[in-house]
């Protein structure tokens, strides 16, 4: 990380979001609101990364087509619910074909048992 350049981010990294304070005055025009975001998210897949108009995923063609999947979970990081976020990322011949980032349904008792649960997850989409 020592040649990495540095770059800023909308939200400060020590900023922890809790359900607490003024609700939004117009609850339908916010969900309409995230819910386009998450649309453009899941089917533009260079919206999903930092980066500029000039800049995006290309899927090229590789000597073979091997299929590999990464995952990783954050143990218990909801301050509210102490339920761990996870995320998964699928590629096929070097191209990223399929990715995921959720909140689990259920608290984790380990960092052990957040982490298998991703990586079931993670499984089911390899297969």
């Amino acid at each position: 990380m020592l040649d990495a350049k540095p770059t800023t981010s909308p939200l400060q990294p020590h900023i922890q979001l809790t359900t607490t304070g003024d609700p939004f005055s117009d609850p339908t025009h916010y969900r309409s609101l995230v819910g386009a975001l998450q649309y453009l998210t899941m089917t533009r897949p260079d919206l999903s990364y930092v980066g500029t108009m000039s800049y995006g995923l290309s899927f090229t063609r590789g000597a073979s087509l091997n299929v590999l999947g990464y995952s990783d979970a954050d143990w218990a990081r909801c301050i509210e619910t102490r339920r761990s976020t996870y995320g998964y990322s699928i590629f096929l011949g070097g191209n990223l074909v399929s990715w995921s980032s959720k909140k689990q349904p259920t608290v984790a008792r380990s960092s052990c048992e957040s982490d298998y649960r991703v990586m079931a997850n993670a499984a089911a989409e390899l297969i």
